[in-house]
């Protein structure tokens, strides 16, 4: 039964859906229309009596009525049951069967069922034959828009979320990465509530059995990194950490393809084969060659498909306790070290903040470097408050004596900015790469460290295959005064944005935050628009 719902899909999709097509690998290209990219404004969870003592509401979880939920639920159903065909799809949230859910999804378009069947893991015929009630359901009613008169609704889209009922309802976006999220977002409301810890990292497992988990924001390098052809992969995006080691919530991955290139990312170019989707990246209608570099529709450019498309890949994606935790940032400013070695109280400080830089081309209006904070790496899909996973990092860090780093994989030598006085470049990949092997092969944590002033990192003065200068960032600057100037800005913006959690936060973590030395006047409203 399973092996035959790629090509149904695949057909249904062609002959039923306007903007899909096949590309010469056999990739199913689609296009999710007005929404190319998710929408956290129009995130909503339902306040009810069972779980809203416990969910962080605010700006990312913003509460809805259940009256208002049950209006859109039966928007969404009364759609649904108007389609001369559906597409349901059964998998599990989760390879450790001690805590994985059971997921239905429900849609009208054959591209999603075919995002969900390579994104969730797939059920045996047996499991399926066994499967029974789910645990949740998702009601995928994109194509028709949310009733903006509905109380609590911002505009035509809405994603909300019922845990009393264990359903998510989508309208006005096609966008198949809310469905995902979705999932993600149940996660990090279940597990921690059943004291494991839910992360929105990659996992990638050595030869020598050393595990390592990555922590990025999009653009950091999260899916890149993690796939090294010398190190099994677990997955690329969200995992749990429990008392007996990590396991993968996913059976596939997702992954921003804009610019892909074999020569730089060839696991992920090659896994783009019969049986994945590349949502909303342009492609030669005569040649059915995918233009990667193109940005016509959107930056977001996203392609997914089964872990199992990635040769190394580790099935079932289980593993032990990591041994190092690997917080990643881009940083366009150009003054974090490529490496430094973290303490706990400092892993907790900067998984807390989140921090990375959104540059020019990213996003339209960006022109200029834009420090971006996102709690724990992925703050749009927390439901509890953000010390809460820190605090259970921080004892997990502990309990198993891993070491953490903060890697930027951003600018060195400069920032990126075009006013900035000096313009530095993006750190090389191979310098990158270099840094990851010799954590990896212990000879990292052994490198001599000196301090860095004012956010009072470690850093390694050595690297194997690094230059020195590029470690010690200062030093690969041509104008120190610069660089202490973006330095102090940027740590402005780190306790500008950390007052939101200081009230939460131990003494000890709100130590390991950076603290200016400078006696200049920096406005924040000024550098944030700089």
């Amino acid at each position: 039964m399973q092996q035959q719902i790629i090509p149904v899909l695949y057909e249904q999709a062609l002959k039923h859906e306007r903007g899909t097509a096949l590309t010469c690998t056999g990739a199913l290209v689609a296009f999710s229309g007005q929404k190319t990219g998710r929408s956290p404004k129009d995130k909503r969870i339902v306040s009810e009596e069972t779980s809203k003592d416990d969910i962080w509401f605010g700006p990312v979880n913003i509460p809805l009525s259940e009256d208002s939920f049950m209006v859109n639920r039966e928007r969404a159903v009364d759609y649904l049951n108007t389609r001369e065909q559906l597409y349901v799809f059964d998998g599990y949230a989760g390879w450790d069967p001690k805590y994985r859910i059971k997921i239905r999804v429900v849609s009208t378009r054959a591209y999603h069922a075919l995002f969900m069947r390579n994104m969730l893991i797939r059920p045996t015929q047996q499991e399926l034959l066994d499967f029974g009630e789910p645990d949740y359901v998702i009601y995928n009613a994109g194509e028709f828009p949310a009733n903006r008169y509905t109380k609590g609704m911002t505009s035509s889209c809405s994603i909300s979320l019922n845990f009393k009922r264990r359903e998510m309802v989508i309208l006005g976006s096609q966008y198949a990465g809310e469905m995902k999220k979705g999932v993600f977002t149940i996660m990090h409301y279940l597990m921690p509530k059943q004291g494991v810890l839910s992360l929105h990292s990659s996992c990638n497992e050595g030869k020598d059995g050393s595990v390592s988990l990555f922590f990025g924001l999009s653009g950091t390098g999260k899916t890149t990194l993690s796939a090294d052809p010398n190190r099994y992969l677990i997955g690329d995006d969200e995992h749990v950490w429990t008392e007996s080691g990590v396991f993968n919530i996913e059976g596939g991955c997702y992954a921003k393809c804009i610019g892909l290139k074999r020569e730089t990312e060839p696991e992920i170019y090659d896994a783009l084969k019969f049986g994945s989707v590349l949502e909303n990246v342009m492609m030669d209608e005569v040649t059915r060659q995918v233009e990667y570099e193109s940005s016509e529709i959107t930056e977001n450019t996203r392609a997914c498909y089964p872990l199992e498309y990635i040769p190394n890949s580790k099935i079932p994606a289980i593993t032990k306790h990591p041994n190092n935790i690997i917080l990643l940032t881009c940083d366009a400013f150009g003054v974090l070290p490529p490496v430094s070695k973290l303490n706990i109280p400092q892993t907790m400080y900067h998984f807390i903040s989140g921090y990375t830089a959104k540059v020019a081309g990213t996003e339209v209006g960006v022109t200029e470097p834009q420090a971006t904070f996102s709690a724990c790496f992925g703050e749009p899909f927390l439901v509890l408050h953000p010390t809460k996973y820190a605090e259970m990092l921080a004892e997990k860090l502990e309990q198993h004596s891993a070491t953490a780093w903060l890697l930027n994989t951003g600018w060195v030598g400069g920032s990126a900015g075009s006013k900035s006085k000096v313009r530095g470049k993006r750190c090389p990949l191979k310098y990158t790469r270099a840094i990851i092997d010799a954590i990896h092969n212990g000879e990292l944590v052994q490198a001599p460290t000196v301090e860095m002033e004012i956010f009072g990192l470690h850093v390694p003065t050595k690297c194997t295959g690094v230059p020195d200068d590029l470690l010690l960032p200062k030093n690969a600057w041509s104008d120190k005064d610069a660089y202490d100037d973006e330095l102090n800005k940027l740590c402005i913006l780190f306790n500008k944005n950390f007052e939101a959690y200081a009230d939460r936060a131990s003494q000890q973590v709100l130590a390991a935050g950076p603290k200016s030395t400078s006696t200049k006047h920096y406005d924040v409203k000024l550098i944030r628009e700089a």
